[in-house]
């Protein structure tokens, strides 16, 4: 599948072989016989000498606890610009480090007025990146030929709940058009799945509502993405709990 997707791509973009990929746009990868390496260090020493942190102390959290940053608070404005340039710069970095997105989702919020104390906190995610720069993720190489894909995000919704059930129906229903999504992508890369995707889910009260919506029973949930993923969603009866 994978040579047959570069020679796909090189019949439409000028493209060279290069071989094995080490780096690319800031994430380093090391690549052996059984297993993989992605990092991004040198991109973290780099972001460490622009803010001009590169001897910080390394502290063991990106946010201290109980952490709340305001909005509202009293404390002198920052340059926004270079705010904004150090957060978008760490929210690159989320691609590889899922320890440090919340703080750098948190910190977002802030981009129109910083603070000082914005700013602050912002240099402890620094820190934090100081004594923790060389975590790699590793994948290593499974006992059999099937293809495991990832696929994670963490926002706010854009649809207003009126239950729990409501909010967590919405999310299974993000979930189920993601992976017709990477189905579909899979398809097109001649990867054919064996059978149907299966969304585990045990809340007794969102696969009631979803039940009441297939009837038509005055679902509060009425939005046209809501109504696609029925369509082509089923509750299995021979597997209790899953969606």
């Amino acid at each position: 599948m994978k040579n047959d997707f570069k020679e796909d791509l090189m019949k439409i973009f000028e493209m060279i072989n290069l071989g094995l990929i080490n780096y690319f746009i800031g994430i380093e990868l090391r690549q052996q016989k059984k297993e993989i390496f992605i990092s991004q260090n040198k991109y973290i020493e780099t972001l460490l000498k622009k803010f001009k942190m590169y001897d910080c102390k390394f502290v063991a959290t990106p946010l201290m606890t109980n952490e709340k940053p305001r909005k509202d608070d009293e404390a002198s404005k920052v340059d926004a610009s270079q705010y904004r340039s150090l957060i978008g710069s760490l929210l690159h970095l989320t691609a590889i480090r899922s320890d440090i997105i919340y703080a750098s989702s948190l910190l977002s919020k802030f981009m129109q007025w910083p603070s000082q104390i914005h700013y602050g906190v912002a240099k402890r995610i620094l820190r934090y990146l100081q004594g923790t720069k060389e975590f790699d993720i590793w994948y290593k190489t499974m006992t059999n030929s099937r293809l495991r894909i990832l696929s994670w995000a963490s926002k706010k919704q854009a649809t207003i709940a009126q239950s729990i059930a409501e909010l967590e129906y919405v999310a299974t229903t993000e979930s189920t058009s993601q992976a017709i999504w990477l189905g579909r992508i899979l398809e097109e890369m001649g990867e054919q799945q064996e059978g149907p995707i299966v969304i585990y889910y045990d809340n007794k009260s969102v696969i009631s509502l979803y039940h009441r919506s297939r009837g038509n029973q005055g679902n509060p949930i009425r939005e046209t993405k809501l109504e696609a993923v029925k369509e082509v969603s089923e509750v299995l009866p021979s597997t209790s709990g899953t969606l």
